[in-house]
C-alpha cells in the first residue's frame, strides 16, 4: 500500500522483467522497489561508472564527460547517486538524454545526500531509480556495499574514473571481477592521492580508457 501511495513498483526474482545477469550473482535481491520506466536491461550495454565522493576538479570533468559520451555511444549508465564522481557521471548521462539507472542504498523515498535531490527527480523522469530496500529505509552505513553488488552484478562492465586506495568504487571494481564483468579505468596523476587507487587497477590489469566509446566499443 506505501509503496502505490509513492507509485514505487516492484519488481521480483520470478518477474520477466527482472535483470538476466543479476540473477548470476551470489546473492541477488530477491524484490527490487523501483521509480520511473525499466530500460531493457539485456539489449544495451549496462555500463557503470563510480569514483570517490571526494574528487579533483580533473575527476569531475571526466566524469561528466565519460557519461556523456557512454550515453551518446548507446550504453545504459548505472550509477549509485553519491556525491563527486556519480554524481556527475550520471549528471553528463542525463545531458545525453539516454536511459540511465539509479542504484540507491537506501529507500526511494529518502534522499541521500539531499543535495541530490535535482539529480534524483531526472533520474527517475529519464531513466529509474532501483533499491533492494523498502521505502523508509535510512541510508545505513552497511547499507552501500550490499548496494554496490547490484551496481557491479546488473552491468557489463564498471569504469573506475577516480579513486583513492580505500574506496566503496574499489569494492564495487572487485565485485565486479568477481562476477565476471569487465574492469576499466581513468589514468589519474600519479601525485594526486584521489588517483591511487584507480591508478592501481591499471597496474592490476584493468582496461585504461579516455573516451566513452573506449568502454562501449568493448561490447
Amino acid at each position: 500500500e506505501e509503496c502505490a501511495r509513492q507509485r514505487i513498483h516492484l519488481l521480483t526474482y520470478r518477474d520477466a522483467g527482472y535483470p538476466a545477469k543479476l540473477k548470476n550473482i551470489d546473492g541477488p535481491p530477491l524484490v527490487l522497489y523501483y521509480k520511473g520506466r525499466l530500460p531493457e536491461f539485456d539489449r544495451n550495454p549496462m555500463i557503470g561508472v563510480v569514483g570517490t565522493r571526494k574528487a579533483s576538479v580533473y575527476g569531475m570533468t571526466v566524469a561528466k564527460r565519460m557519461g556523456y559520451q557512454i550515453a551518446q555511444c548507446g550504453g545504459i549508465l548505472v550509477s549509485g547517486l553519491a556525491s563527486g564522481i556519480d554524481g556527475a557521471a550520471m549528471g553528463g548521462a542525463l545531458t545525453a538524454g539516454q536511459p540511465v539507472v539509479g542504484i540507491l542504498g537506501c529507500g526511494l523515498d529518502v534522499v541521500y545526500p539531499p543535495s541530490n535531490r535535482g539529480l534524483y527527480s531526472d533520474t527517475a523522469r529519464q531513466g529509474c531509480l532501483m533499491s533492494e530496500y523498502p521505502p523508509g529505509t535510512p541510508p545505513y552505513r552497511g547499507n552501500f556495499p550490499q548496494r554496490n553488488r547490484i551496481i557491479s552484478g546488473i552491468c557489463d562492465g564498471v569504469l573506475v574514473v577516480e579513486a583513492p586506495q580505500i574506496s566503496g568504487a574499489l569494492i564495487t571494481a572487485k565485485k565486479a571481477a568477481e562476477q565476471g564483468r569487465d574492469v576499466f579505468a581513468v589514468p589519474g596523476n600519479v601525485d594526486t592521492p584521489t588517483c591511487a587507487g584507480s591508478n592501481a587497477l591499471l597496474r592490476d590489469g584493468a582496461m585504461l580508457v579516455a573516451t566513452g566509446w573506449d568502454v562501449v566499443g568493448e561490447y
